[in-house]
């Protein structure tokens, strides 16, 4: 029986224009091997739960199964601010959709397949480094609970690839419930092709909004509801600590999920100021601009969306999102410190916990998680994360006092608090161990990082030393977009 006997396959996609898409034949690896294998997502896209040689060749371009049709796609974007029109799936290929039990459909996405006619200058390949990295954050991510794209398997194999230096090429293999990105309309809009502009919003719309087609203006209510998911999701990105790192409107989902990750980065200590990629000279992308971003690309969306949407609802739709960001950003919080009314003294209270984090560099998840552990554990482990001790203690009578109108017990309000407050997330180092041994040929901190990730909420105490405060040398690691 083959591997994908049992799956459900589709391609919506591929039946839009040709002028956003090409057909292409992946490129095959040499001497391909797996890496790892997510077994619970395959299982629930009715596909072996265990990796096999058949999987193997269909994924690395030795073989073609007929129930991929690989294309690469066509986009444009604006990059640090500017506009490219010569974007498009580089090294990247969308073979299928493909059915889950839940019903969803998702993209299957090669990433790392070869050149392509959008290639540019690039060699179509993808490294193990990065492949490394995506992979377990976009696993990280989603156990998280913040929408992403997924990760579905990843191949290494002995195709040198020359980047900072030589390295070996490799295979991530990225589902999504769709690919389209705010620079597919850019595309569309910049060149002029407005029925095409048409036929993709029609597309997105009835694939991927149903709910909007019933309104009296679809379109808009399409946007207000991209509008409602990013500002969604740059909510939880800084509740969380996560920089994405490389914020150009071509990353960007219409469906507001986390999409392309390059050099990201969680917080060490809580900095916001902290740019990820090093190569961001400007800090365009910093932490703290991240909300900002988000604003600046969708209103480059909402242009390119102007041939169909009147100004003023654009307007409108665009004014959805400042609320929106607060008001998410807020019910994160509050969650984080065991809030559950609101108080006028509130904004007062977290203003001056950021200072605190902020001034004395204090690990922003340790401090979290340790004060979800009020009830067993008391106030001084809290207090050795801080430098200025007296400050911390200050702060802390004023939360406790606070505390005191809520109704939950202690220990009630701390349980519900280690629900939203992760012991473990994937720090940047904890990454470069896994690629320094992966390199070596040792896969073994891949799966270990990959089982601790999938429950980053709970103790798992045989893993304790992952949630420890990085060491020296991890404030010294620079990510850059070389993938």
């Amino acid at each position: 029986m083959s591997s994908w006997s049992s799956a459900q396959f589709s391609y919506h996609f591929h039946g839009l224009s040709e002028s956003l898409h090409q057909q292409v034949t992946p490129s095959q690896l040499s001497n391909p091997h797996w890496v790892h294998w997510n077994s619970e997502f395959a299982e629930s896209l009715q596909l072996p739960t265990e990796p096999n040689a058949e999987m193997l060749d269909a994924f690395s371009g030795i073989t073609l199964p007929e129930e991929f049709k690989p294309i690469a796609m066509k986009y444009a974007g604006h990059q640090f601010g500017y506009y490219n029109p010569d974007l498009g799936d580089g090294r990247g290929l969308l073979m299928a959709e493909v059915k889950a039990n839940d019903g969803r459909r998702y993209d299957i996405h090669v990433k790392g397949a070869g050149l392509t006619p959008f290639s540019r200058q690039g060699d179509g390949r993808a490294v193990l480094r990065s492949s490394i990295r995506e992979y377990l954050c976009s696993e990280a991510l989603h156990h998280l609970g913040i929408p992403t794209t997924r990760a579905l398997g990843l191949i290494n194999s002995e195709t040198l690839v020359y980047r900072e230096k030589t390295e070996t090429g490799a295979i991530c293999i990225r589902l999504a419930e769709s690919h389209i990105r705010f620079g597919h309309f850019e595309h569309c809009f910049y060149t002029g092709q407005h029925e095409q502009l048409k036929e993709l919003v029609e597309h997105t719309l009835s694939n991927h909004f149903p709910e909007c087609q019933q309104q009296e203006k679809p379109y808009v209510a399409m946007l207000q509801q991209v509008v409602i998911s990013t500002a969604q999701l740059f909510a939880k990105w800084n509740a969380f600590g996560f920089s994405h790192g490389v914020l150009n409107t071509d990353n960007m989902s219409i469906l507001g999920q986390t999409f392309d990750f390059g050099p990201f980065g969680f917080l060490d200590n809580y900095d916001p100021s902290f740019i990820c990629n090093h190569s961001d000279y400007q800090g365009r992308y910093s932490f703290a601009n991240q909300p900002n971003i988000g604003l600046w690309n969708l209103t480059a969306l909402a242009h390119s969306l102007s041939p169909l949407i009147e100004r003023s609802d654009l307007d409108e739709a665009l004014a959805l999102y400042e609320p929106e960001l607060n008001r998410e950003f807020s019910r994160l919080m509050r969650q984080k410190i065991g809030l559950q009314t609101k108080q006028e003294q509130d904004p007062e209270l977290f203003g001056e916990m950021f200072a605190l984090l902020a001034k004395n560099k204090v690990d922003y998840t340790r401090f979290f998680r340790q004060l979800s552990m009020l009830d067993s554990q008391g106030i001084q482990p809290v207090i050795d994360l801080v430098l200025d001790r007296e400050a911390a203690k200050i702060w802390l009578g004023q939360y406790q006092q606070r505390l005191t109108l809520e109704t939950q017990s202690d220990a009630e309000r701390c349980e519900e608090m280690r629900t939203h407050n992760p012991k473990y997330i994937l720090r940047n180092h904890l990454a470069q161990i896994a690629i320094d041994k992966a390199e070596d040929g040792d896969y073994s901190e891949v799966e270990t990082l990959f089982i601790l990730l999938q429950n980053p909420y709970d103790e798992q105490p045989e893993y304790d030393q992952y949630s420890n405060l990085p060491p020296s040398w991890a404030h010294e690691l620079e990510i850059s977009c070389s993938s």
